[in-house]
């Protein structure tokens, strides 16, 4: 398997993360998104959307190009179903994937490049501030979710798809300076997941294309 992928892209990291929780062995090709490197004929003839990840797989002698991160999460906990990211329980089923959902539909499209720029470029806002206050109107949401449904982890006390989303979703938040002390459930999920191999190797800067911190 392949995965293409962007090292700070919230969604490309899902993936990651579901790979090494996995132990699916794949390949990480970097997209360079600031170089436009997504908008060549190259790569669009891969994801016509120009967008990130997308995992190349071959199944029964073909290949197969996957897109957004949710769809590719879930073939691979059909493809590789130990250990689950989906509870087979379908109530608690439901609930990790309404927590999913709150980041890859709530909240993440709100602070995506692409949108950002449209903010600061053709309606001349401040791009950040916009991004704080959807994600922190997000995150308040899904704390109170999340204290009741959470363990050790955002749903009872295996790691899950909710898990998947939520590390990333954290991430981009402190970069655009999101307060999250109100967010003790998500903190606390974090950092057990911080602690775990998988989660360690898929993080953004631990990757290859990771670009240092700007003094």
């Amino acid at each position: 398997m392949r995965l293409y992928g962007y090292w700070r892209s919230s969604s490309s990291w899902r993936v990651r993360i579901a790979l090494e929780v996995k132990g699916a062995p794949f390949v990480y090709q970097p997209v360079q998104l600031l170089r436009g490197e997504q908008n060549g004929a190259a790569y669009r003839s891969i994801n016509p959307r120009g967008e990130v990840p997308v995992l190349e797989v071959e199944e029964e002698g073909r290949v197969h190009h996957l897109a957004q991160s949710l769809a590719i999460i879930e073939y691979l906990d059909e493809r590789f179903p130990e250990p689950p990211l989906l509870p087979r329980d379908p109530i608690a089923r439901a609930v990790t994937r309404q927590l999913a959902e709150m980041v890859n539909a709530g909240i993440q499209p709100l602070h995506n490049n692409w949108l950002l720029g449209i903010v600061r470029d053709e309606l001349h806002g401040d791009e950040k501030a916009w991004a704080r206050r959807h994600l922190e109107r997000g995150l308040v949401a899904l704390e109170a979710v999340a204290r009741t449904t959470a363990g050790r982890f955002m749903v009872g006390d295996a790691v899950t798809v909710a898990d998947v989303c939520l590390v990333p979703q954290l991430y981009a938040a402190r970069r655009f300076g999101t307060d999250l002390g109100p967010m003790p459930t998500l903190l606390r999920v974090e950092a057990t997941c911080g602690a775990l191999p998988p989660f360690k190797r898929a993080h953004a800067d631990a990757q290859i294309d990771a670009e240092p911190a700007p003094r």
